[in-house]
């Protein structure tokens, strides 16, 4: 098991090495394949009519007149070890880890990005909590009455979970619980340290949004993962031997079934701890997928760069826990 655990550190580790190259490749070497002249690329760092003393200033700074693995390896050496960008004489300093810096509101990257995490991670695991609940209990049920009335009704409600786009439910919510009916008026998020009932209250309509998709996603696939399960023979065994219907259902059906669950939940996590665009946006919330459409509106590589790189991280570490689950949920794992 401890070799198994560290051959998938090692691989996420490299993948995430990958990841940024390919990510850094992205805003810094494809510019140039396509014919953008260094000045043109420092130009959209600046803003608007830059002066040509400042986009000197901005290509000597970011280095772009140096070849692009001496770039990447500065912007590795940032990460671990900080930056100091210099305009004439004056100087600014982006503290370790150094994502970035924007010189169109000249503020360091990272903590912009650091400071609206708490809000994605409130958002993201509530309704992460409340899909994979509602979700595979709603499947498991599913699956063991096939064809009945709550079969039909629960895939029905499913089918429209899954085809209704959340600006289309946020907004439908906001509409009948905070406007109609203020039950959930003037939300705002707040520190969970500070208020935890306000927390909750104010995260309450945004979880319900976020999670009323993806509960129909597990729900059709833990249904389906169930009803082959509990026909194959083994079940039938454990029946024969005189086990309790319940330990069938959990320890033989459910556990076999999980295994797609855990895979999906790891990327759907991963995605929304880099940010939940659309649902930040709906209900006004400063996370970092709102923090990332800002940067998009500016144009503003630094910031677009950094939130790539932190949506990344999230992906390649949930991923790495999924694998780790792999071998408490299936032991046959831990031999691959």
């Amino acid at each position: 098991m401890f070799a198994y655990i560290i051959r998938r550190t090692f691989a996420a580790l490299v993948l995430l090495l990958v990841v940024s190259a390919v990510t850094f490749g992205i805003f810094y070497l494809l510019p140039r394949l396509a014919g953008e002249t260094t000045d043109q690329l420092a130009a959209q760092y600046i803003g608007k009519n830059p002066s040509p003393e400042a986009v000197a200033a901005i290509k000597q700074n970011l280095g772009f007149d140096q070849p692009i693995y001496v770039q990447y390896w500065h912007f590795l050496k940032g990460l671990v070890s900080g930056a100091e960008y210099k305009f004439g004489p004056d100087a600014a300093t982006c503290h370790v880890p150094c994502f970035g810096y924007s010189f169109k509101n000249h503020m360091e990257v990272w903590p912009q990005i650091s400071s609206r995490i708490p809000v994605t991670f409130s958002l993201a695991i509530g309704a992460a909590v409340l899909w994979l609940i509602s979700g595979v209990a709603t499947g498991v049920v599913s699956a063991l009455k096939p064809k009945s009335i709550f079969d039909r009704l629960s895939m029905g409600i499913a089918l429209a979970g899954v085809s209704l786009p959340i600006f289309f439910t946020g907004a439908l919510l906001l509409t009948l619980f905070s406007y109609q009916w203020p039950i959930f008026d003037n939300l705002q998020y707040v520190n969970f340290t500070d208020d935890p009932l306000m927390w909750a209250r104010n995260l309450v309509l945004p979880w319900i949004s976020l999670a009323f998709l993806y509960s129909a996603l597990y729900a059709r696939l833990t249904r389906a993962g169930m009803l082959e399960t509990m026909s194959e023979d083994y079940i039938r065994t454990a029946r024969a031997k005189g086990l309790v219907e319940r330990k069938v259902i959990v320890r033989h059906g459910l556990r076999s079934a999980l295994t797609p669950i855990v895979t999906i939940f790891g990327m759907d996590l991963g995605l929304l701890l880099g940010g939940a665009l659309i649902t930040e946006q709906v209900f006004s919330l400063q996370g970092v997928g709102f923090y990332a459409v800002s940067a998009i509106s500016d144009n503003d590589l630094p910031r677009i760069l950094g939130v790539t790189l932190v949506a990344a991280f999230f992906v390649v570490i949930c991923n790495l826990l999924v694998d780790l689950l792999y071998a408490a949920v299936d032991p046959r794992v831990r031999l691959s």
